[in-house]
């Protein structure tokens, strides 16, 4: 592959690696330092004179900070005559914060404003994974292949779960309901929602189960999980109503705040998230969390985009 350049943010420099080492390549040198007022200052090591470069970093940890960095690296190479930069963002920052409320009329939307300073900044292509909302794909006015993590996940359901074709696939609320119908449809197996009514953001008052649970292993799917109260609360509601054993599935295992000693708690078999964010600490504390790889997705992604092929295949396959 040449004239290609990849590059790692410091937000997740293991998945960095994977992606090269899959695709043969090596990380391109970059120098990431702090200024003693915080300020973050980025030095690319190499020539990208007409170049294709990939940035990889994930909006994860120290998320600011991750972002900042993020933009001062598409810049950097934008201004070194780079012909194209993407951003491979693995789990998108602010993607939560995409829309108005009814409630929070004065609410920004965070997710918007996020895709402006990336376009500002020089980036000509976007590459993410498991978008909170699909439509934060119409806020850039840039190429955005919103990738997904369904076909590595119903890999792991089929090599993992013995029983899975007496499954049934839940969401935690409705707003996953397409997420989950379409992995129901194509392991061909059953799929329940619960409806759960906030008082406030973060926590939930009430809910209530649609669908048949009872002498069955439920697996719930969601996009991402942060504080867990959700998920965990919908683990026992399932266990109420019968469910053999629970499973959750995440593309993006957030795990902030209480969420590591609520899984501990809860009756879950495992807790299976991508890496899209790094999870090596969180393991080390909770043995439920397991973690399917992704980096191969995301290679071939940044492969077929840079041999000018079609993505789409990657919606429904997981490559080899």
């Amino acid at each position: 592959m040449p004239n290609i350049k990849i590059f790692s943010g410091s937000s997740h420099p293991d998945l960095g690696q994977k992606i090269v080492d899959r695709l043969g390549l090596e990380l391109g040198k970059v120098v990431t330092k702090k200024f003693s007022n915080q300020e973050t200052c980025v030095e690319i090591g190499e020539s990208v004179r007409g170049e294709d470069v990939y940035i990889v970093q994930s909006g994860c940890g120290e998320i600011n900070d991750n972002l900042m960095e993020l933009l001062i690296m598409i810049n950097a190479c934008k201004i070194a005559s780079a012909s194209r930069v993407t951003a491979v963002i693995p789990c998108f920052p602010y993607a939560r914060q995409d829309k108005k409320d009814k409630v929070g009329s004065r609410a920004p939307i965070s997710a918007k404003l996020v895709a402006n300073m990336l376009s500002v900044s020089g980036a000509d292509h976007i590459i993410t994974m498991d978008l909170h909302a699909s439509q934060i794909q119409g806020f850039f006015d840039i190429p955005v292949d919103n990738l997904y993590a369904e076909p590595a996940v119903l890999k792991w359901i089929k090599e993992n779960i013995n029983e899975w074709k007496n499954c049934t696939i839940v969401s935690p609320d409705a707003g996953g309901a397409k997420r989950v119908t379409s992995i129901a449809d194509r392991l061909n197996v059953d799929f329940a929602l619960i409806h759960k009514e906030r008082k406030k953001a973060n926590e939930v008052d009430r809910m209530v189960l649609v669908g048949d649970v009872k002498d069955r292993v439920a697996i719930l799917v969601d996009d991402m999980a942060d504080t867990c109260g959700t998920i965990c609360h919908a683990a026992d509601k399932l266990v109420s109503a019968g469910a053999t054993k629970v499973y959750a599935i995440l593309t993006h295992g957030i795990f902030s705040g209480p969420a590591i000693t609520r899984i501990n708690n809860a009756c879950f078999e495992a807790v299976v998230v991508t890496n899209t964010i790094p999870q090596e600490d969180k393991m080390k504390h909770c043995t439920k969390i397991q973690v399917i790889d992704i980096s191969m997705i995301l290679a071939e992604a940044i492969r077929r985009t840079h041999n000018g092929e079609s993505v789409s295949y990657l919606f429904s396959h997981v490559p080899l």
